[in-house]
């Protein structure tokens, strides 16, 4: 018989080295295979259920007074060597199934009740033969029964035979141990019996063993007669029956006595049934009757809470719904002195309170459809038209009186010799004790504002008309300012040029003065007009600006009291609009007090229009804010007035220009020439700083006009056209010096009129040039233009132009030549006016002659070479000694 591996101590100590660490015992160590399902109905290995090599070691573990049995599942790594698997615990071992579709019964599998997954088929183990098998369950069962105190259930195996087995092959081994072996553990215990099975460490005990036995030899004695076996069973069957019946028969009065028992017990209980069944009607009805009572006493209950609430409610609104008796006569019939003001602004402020305390949300809207709130609201609104209506009538009445006061008292205005700033403090003061109310009036009717408004624009524009036509007519009276011609640079000469030395500062100041002291009351009025009359737009110009000053009189002290309004810095764009057209009614028509004074000052000067348009342009950039609407309109209106009144000027002074080509003849230096130069000198004394566009439009139109007028004086007479234009452009150099240096746009005109001068001067020498020279240099041209054909040697030998015709034309032109000269000098002289010209212009001949002569000479050089003319050098010399 092999060696069972169970026996290989080899295999024990490699299972303990698996489990280092881990300080259990091995009780037991086996080769077997693991396989799933590998035996079939034809017990041949299916497809891809090879059996596997593992080795089942059961060990045991020392605990506080208890032991702790495993069995371990280990495999063999790629290097051969033993590694942990699967650990059980035998605690939970439930079944051990010897698979009888296995012919040598080696196969076998085992079941504990802790796996998660039940639906997966258990692993099955095959050992080697039928001894390593009962082996291996022995020594599992002996665990369970012995260390832990139960037994598995064992199904396909008899537990006789095993334990037939176990005594069979149990040897006698002696137990004598080496002193030096130490004491014995219970994991030697364990071992021991695994090897050594003992009578002690068997699965039936000697008495069980003997009853087995004594029936197995019963049955086998009786296998032979298994008909007399069973007739005796029968037998002993009916014997145990008739005993049983004559057992109850001789029970019978028992029973009876029992059934009396239970029949008087059911009577009992069926009088206690009808009992309780009258008992469980009347409660019933006593249920019935409580829960009526605690329904209406709940009722009640809560009837008496909401009646308590709604008289609350009730008071609270009647009170809300009252109308103070004192309030009702203010509202109805209440003067609307100075000194009733704060009962008549309580009142305003108790009718607003109330007409929003019945609307939503401060009132439920469940109590809008209540007669009483409906009712008290038609009395609130009656209340509310009437003091709208009697408010407005009176505000009406009262900015008309306080207009009418002030126009009829004279001491407001400007008298004879008496120029007066117009003052209304005391009637802003006046007005201002009426804010407060028509703050509530745009609270209570916005629309009622409208007629409002156009009631104090009516009447505050008669007194700001009065007040500007007073102030302009005196202002006009009292400037002293001599009147210059508007005939600035027409051709007549005269004393207009002292005229308009004539100082007229006085005139633009009176301008400025007018601006200064009705500009900001303007501003100031519209200012106050948007805050007085609830325009929720922002205010004017900030304080500091050109126009507004420092103290702001349109603060009216109090605070906005309609809730939509609070915030002053909202533009609303209807608003805006709304104001514009009630400024427009506020301030329409004064204008004509301005336009006066600038056709005035217009007449006096003409140039003082570039000095109020600057005045103007600074007010222009002073005005920012939108409630100053009209007043920038108004400022640029006045711009406009005066921009037409200087453009009027420079059409009028370019129209005397033109008028200068109507005459016969012109020579010399035309008149507006100088004059333009004086003219200039003015305007950019009346500039000083401010823009330059009005003046330089102006002086883009004046010299196009005298440049254009020049070229047709100039083509009247093409003879002298050179010397008229050389001659002006130079005045016009000379006279425009010092501003063009200053004036860019000036600087622009001074260079084009000095390239003009320039082609009018090459123009006219070479014409003088020519005509003292023409035989000579006509020569030198036919020469020039044959060159470009011909090679220089064939020119000689050309018709005209040999060198005897050369000679010819040298003796004509060169003989005397000084006296060739001395006429050129004169025909320069003759017709020229500004002899301050004459230097330069000769001087200029005389290099244009040499230039002229030098390319005569280098040509005569190159085609006759033979013969000899005048060098230059003496040509100059000659013509130095001129």
């Amino acid at each position: 018989m092999a060696k069972s591996s169970a026996d290989d101590l080899e295999l024990r100590r490699a299972c303990e080295t698996a489990m280092e660490g881990t300080k259990q015992k091995v009780a037991l160590s086996i080769r077997v295979a693991k396989s799933r399902g590998i035996w079939g109905k034809s017990g041949k290995i299916g497809k891809g259920q090879m059996a596997k090599p593992r080795v089942l070691a059961i060990s045991t573990i020392e605990k506080s007074q208890q032991t702790g049995a495993f069995l371990h599942v280990l495999k063999y790594s790629n290097g051969g060597v033993l590694e942990p698997a699967k650990l059980y615990k035998l605690k939970h071992l439930s079944k051990v199934e010897v698979l009888t579709n296995d012919p040598s019964g080696c196969t076998f599998m085992l079941g504990f009740d802790n796996l998660r997954s039940q639906s997966v088929a258990p692993p099955q183990w095959t050992m080697r033969n039928i001894d390593d098998r009962n082996r291996l369950l022995l020594c599992m069962l002996n665990m369970c029964k012995d260390v832990l105190g139960h037994l598995p259930k064992v199904v396909g195996i008899d537990v006789v035979e095993m334990a037939l087995w176990a005594k069979e092959n149990t040897p006698v081994v002696s137990k004598k141990r080496n002193i030096q072996d130490g004491p014995v553990s219970a994991a030697d215990v364990v071992a021991e019996s695994d090897m050594k099975v003992t009578v002690e460490k068997e699965l039936v005990s000697q008495a069980e063993e003997e009853d087995m036995e004594a029936l197995l030899g019963v049955y086998v004695m009786g296998i032979g007669e298994a008909e007399a076996f069973s007739e005796r069973l029968k037998r002993e069957l009916h014997a145990l029956e008739a005993a049983n019946v004559h057992a109850i028969l001789e029970s019978e009065p028992l029973v009876d006595e029992v059934l009396q028992g239970l029949e008087a017990a059911t009577i009992a209980v069926d009088d206690m049934d009808e009992w309780l069944g009258i008992f469980n009607i009347k409660l019933r009805h006593m249920r019935e009757d409580i829960e009526s009572i605690e329904t209406r006493n709940n009722q009640l209950e809560m009837q008496s809470v909401n009646n308590k609430a709604l008289i609350e409610e009730l008071d609270k609104l009647l009170e809300r719904l009252r109308i103070p008796s004192e309030y009702a006569a203010c509202l109805t019939g209440g003067s609307f002195d100075e000194g009733r003001m704060l009962q008549n602004i309580e009142a305003c402020e108790w009718l607003t309170g109330a007409l929003r305390g019945l609307e939503p949300p401060n009132m439920d809207p469940s109590f809008a459809n209540i007669r009483a709130v409906r009712e008290k609201k038609t009395e609130l609104d009656k209340l509310k038209t009437t003091f709208v209506r009697r408010a407005s009538e009176f505000l009406r009445n009262y900015f008309a009186s306080l207009v009418d006061f002030m126009i009829s008292d004279k001491s407001y205005f400007s008298q004879r010799g008496q120029l007066k700033r117009p003052d209304h403090a005391d009637l802003r003061f006046k007005c201002r004790t009426y804010a407060r109310l028509l703050q509530h009036l745009k609270s209570l009717d916005q629309n009622c504002l409208g007629p409002l408004r156009k009631a104090y624009c009516s009447s505050l524009n008669l007194l700001l008309r009065r007040e500007a036509r007073e102030f302009a007519n005196e202002l006009r009276a009292s400037t002293k300012a001599s009147r210059n011609p508007t005939v600035w640079l027409e051709g007549s000469g005269g004393s207009n040029q002292n005229v308009n030395n004539a100082d007229t500062s006085t005139v633009s100041d009176a301008y400025a003065k007018m601006l200064t002291i009705f500009i900001p009351l303007l501003v100031d009025e519209s200012s106050f007009f948007s805050h007085f009359m609830c325009f929720g737009v922002s205010a004017l110009a900030p304080p500091g600006s050109p126009a507004n000053g420092d103290n702001n009189d349109d603060d009216l002290g109090i605070m906005d009291i309609d809730d939509n309004d609070t915030n002053s810095n909202t533009k609303n764009a209807s608003e805006l609009g709304a104001l514009n057209e009630s400024l427009r009614d506020l301030l329409d028509g004064i204008q004509e007090d301005f336009y006066a004074v600038v056709d005035w000052a217009y007449k006096i000067d003409p140039l003082r229009c570039i000095s109020m348009h600057g005045i103007t342009e600074k007010y222009i950039s002073g005005q920012k804010a939108d409630a100053a609407g009209y007043v920038r309109l108004l400022l640029d209106a006045l711009e406009e007035r005066i921009t037409s009144q200087f453009t009027r000027f420079v059409d009028e002074a370019c129209h005397q220009i033109e008028r200068n080509e109507r005459n016969v003849r012109q020579m010399g230096v035309l008149s507006y020439i100088p004059r333009f130069a004086t003219l200039a000198t003015r305007m950019e004394q009346y500039i000083q700083g401010q823009s330059r566009d009005l003046v330089d439009q102006a002086y883009i139109k004046f010299i196009g006009v005298m440049f254009a007028t020049l070229d047709k004086i100039a083509q009247t007479d093409p003879k002298y056209a050179d010397i008229i234009l050389l001659e002006n452009y130079a005045a016009f150099q000379n006279s425009l010096y010092d501003l063009a240096n200053v004036v860019p746009t000036l600087a622009k005109f001074y260079h084009q009129a000095s390239e003009s001068y320039e082609q009018a001067c090459t123009r006219h020498i070479s014409m003088i040039i020519y005509y003292q020279f023409e035989r000579l240099f006509q020569f030198a041209r036919r020469i020039e233009d044959l060159m470009y054909t011909i090679t220089p040697e064939e020119i000689p030998f050309q018709l005209g132009l040999s060198k005897m015709d050369l000679r010819k034309v040298v003796k004509s032109s060169l003989s005397g030549v000084d006296k060739h000269i001395g006429a050129m000098y004169k025909k320069l002289q003759k017709n020229l006016t500004s002899e301050e010209l004459l230097p330069s212009l000769w001087d200029k001949c005389k290099k244009e002659f040499l230039d002229k002569y030098d390319g005569f000479a280098q040509l005569v050089a190159k085609i006759y070479p033979s013969e000899t003319i005048p060098s230059i050098t003496e040509m100059r010399d000659i013509l130095a000694s001129m």
